[in-house]
């Protein structure tokens, strides 16, 4: 893998249903219609400043626009919901209200798709999620966006989380980044999984894994990638979770182009907006949030 371009410090906020309804689990009787909106504005006006780029989600993104701060680029997920996908398929639903098209003349030039994959699934069912990504890279690609794409790998009978899962889990992203950083699918950059579960590596949790195989893990999945640009995502896990896995692929020199973090960053500010509010949620962004921020970025 080659860094061909500056460090992308990115902070993702494109969740949808999902944090609407843990907002409004927190705020309880104090939920109001535009709580999700108003977290979201905060992140991305606190955290923004010292991030290369915020993501949002395609449906409060356009009109949080004139929010993003100096030096932050734009970016949105073209989905309709994170949490919104065709079954068992789990092919993910495209926007009804905006196609590729769309984004340039709202100033736009970066767009994120994510698609569950399992390399082992259908062969028929991947092909028609291989050919979607296709579809949208190169439709990107002809109206001049950078297109970042993000492969979640499952498996079939594996649960995530799992010493099952953690076993398999490096093979099943190595082949994921192998398959979507082919030419036909113009992925500029590839937003993927950290290889390995740190909870079962030697030194972080059960050691399932040693610490050399978790760094040749890592390498492997570079390999895979050629010369597709790679950022890691937090999928959620606790914050020193994420910055110890910055410090594995530092560690064993990917070259890794940066990090899209979400959760990992701000999940804890949902409680703090629950119980206090949006000038409490701003004072948490400020201080821990920011703090957070640098020290992700100093972990690569």
């Amino acid at each position: 893998m080659t860094l061909a371009r500056a460090p992308m410090h990115g902070v993702a906020v494109d969740a949808g249903s999902g944090l609407g309804a843990a907002l409004q689990g927190a705020r309880g009787a104090r939920a109001a219609p535009d709580d999700l909106r108003c977290f979201k504005r905060a992140v991305l006006r606190t955290l923004g400043p010292g991030a290369t780029t915020v993501l949002l989600d395609c449906e409060y993104g356009p009109d949080l626009l004139a929010d993003y701060p100096a030096g932050c680029a734009p970016m949105l997920a073209h989905e309709a919901d994170a949490y919104r996908i065709s079954g068992a398929e789990r092919i993910t639903v495209l926007p009804d209200h905006l196609s590729i098209a769309d984004y340039p003349a709202l100033g736009v030039r970066q767009i994120k798709f994510f698609m569950y994959y399992a390399p082992d699934d259908d062969p028929a069912l991947n092909a028609r999620k291989q050919d979607l990504v296709a579809t949208l890279g190169k439709q990107c690609r002809a109206h001049g966006l950078s297109f970042l794409m993000e492969p979640l790998v499952y498996h079939p009978t594996h649960a995530p989380g799992s010493a099952a899962f953690a076993a398999v889990k490096p093979e099943l992203v190595r082949r994921a980044v192998q398959v979507f950083s082919g030419p036909r699918f113009f992925a500029d950059i590839l937003k993927i999984e950290v290889p390995v579960d740190l909870a079962f590596v030697e030194g972080h949790g059960e050691p399932q894994r040693t610490h050399a195989q978790a760094l040749s893990a890592c390498r492997d999945v570079a390999s895979a990638a050629g010369t597709v640009a790679c950022v890691y995502l937090s999928a959620g896990v606790p914050f020193e979770r994420f910055e110890a896995a910055l410090v594995l692929a530092r560690e064993a020199g990917v070259g890794l182009a940066g990090f899209m973090c979400g959760r990992a960053l701000w999940s804890d500010a949902i409680g703090v907006f629950g119980a206090h509010g949006e000038t409490a949620l701003t004072d948490w962004l400020t201080g821990v949030g920011r703090a957070r921020l640098k020290r992700l970025i100093a972990a690569l």
